[in-house]
């Protein structure tokens, strides 16, 4: 059995290369580890810890997925309804045929207001549209509504931000309900998520880390907060913890969230893009046609985050970290280490 002593050497090691700042947490029916590391505001050196809120980036995509998933399971809309059906707001070039599904997976086809395939430089977007003024999801709009289509609508995968965009607005229709206040009532609070919301960033709870950009040109650092959103939304930019995550995958497998044929819609390898798989709102890792992992991720200026799950044995890997150092290779480590412990 892997004792935490083992991961804490791994990391105490890794960390000698290049220093990783944040949360982790494993766990299956217990926990394994939980620990936090480098600080959460580095000038007045407060530490992290497994109940640091950190900036998820596109790793919340899943909540708005689940979202969509609870108003089909309620009859308010089905997963082929179409985006024309649901809004009224004006898409001069947008095609007839866009379906729920379709936004769900990235295969809608419709313009970016952040084209991941083409942009490369998030704070790029903040030079015409000052990120201030991004305070609800509509505010998203101008920023792509009016752009020509990329394809036809479930000809293939594009990641699109903007397809989330619409689905929170479709959630904020169909229920009158501000996205963030549904999500934190049929989400957060179902899950015992505590610790989790969509916070301002010039408002942030008690034991928030900052994000953190750093130059290695001159060896100084900003943080994020003129980088990203004011106030995040249904395609990212929602605070949690590596605790409320676990707390979020038992709630989905536990069926707190959505019944067992609408987990199983959500967690559907629909598409495939390059080596991995995307069902709703979820990446998924296969190999011979069988499910390996149910994961999110996601990474904006000073923010990176990982949060897995094993489809058999549900071993959850959660790492959450404030600076944009890649995460990946020391997961990869420690997951090996997992693997040869036989966990």
């Amino acid at each position: 059995m892997i004792i935490s002593g083992e991961i804490k050497e791994f990391i105490k090691n890794y960390d000698d290369k290049l220093p990783f700042s944040g949360a982790i947490l494993i766990q299956n029916k217990k926990k394994i580890f939980e620990d936090g590391f480098g600080y959460a505001n580095r000038s007045e050196q407060i530490f992290n810890t497994s109940r640091t809120r950190f900036g998820m980036a596109s790793g919340c995509k899943i909540f708005t997925a689940v979202a969509i998933c609870q108003l089909v399971e309620k009859g308010v809309l089905t997963f082929d309804t179409c985006l024309k059906e649901c809004l009224e707001d004006s898409f001069p070039h947008f095609y007839e045929g866009i379906t729920i599904h379709h936004l769900l997976t990235h295969t809608s086809g419709i313009p970016d207001y952040f084209d991941e395939e083409e942009m490369d430089d998030f704070e790029d977007l903040w030079k015409d549209t000052p990120m201030y003024s991004i305070k609800s999801p509509a505010d998203f709009l101008p920023m792509f509504q009016n752009y020509h289509m990329k394809f036809n609508p479930g000809s293939k995968f594009s990641y699109s931000n903007a397809g989330y965009i619409l689905l929170g607005l479709i959630v904020e229709k169909l229920t009158g309900m501000k996205f963030a206040e549904y999500v934190k009532e049929n989400i957060f609070q179902v899950c015992g998520m505590s610790d989790s919301g969509y916070f301002r960033m010039d408002q942030l709870p008690e034991r928030t880390a900052l994000g953190y950009i750093d130059n290695k040109d001159d060896n100084t650092w900003r943080t994020n907060i003129y980088s990203v959103p004011i106030v995040g939304g249904p395609d990212g930019g929602a605070f949690t913890t590596v605790l409320d995550l676990g707390e979020f995958w038992n709630g989905l497998f536990n069926g707190k969230l959505l019944n067992k044929e609408y987990t199983n819609q959500l967690l559907t390898p629909y598409v495939k893009n390059n080596s991995l798989h995307y069902g709703y709102g979820v990446w998924i890792s296969m190999e011979n046609d069988e499910i390996l992992k149910y994961f999110v991720f996601g990474f904006d200026p000073g923010v990176r985050v990982h949060s897995s799950v094993n489809a058999k044995s549900k071993m959850q890997f959660h790492i959450m970290s404030n600076v944009e150092r890649n995460v990946v290779p020391l997961k990869s480590g420690i997951d090996k280490l997992i693997s040869e412990k036989k966990i």
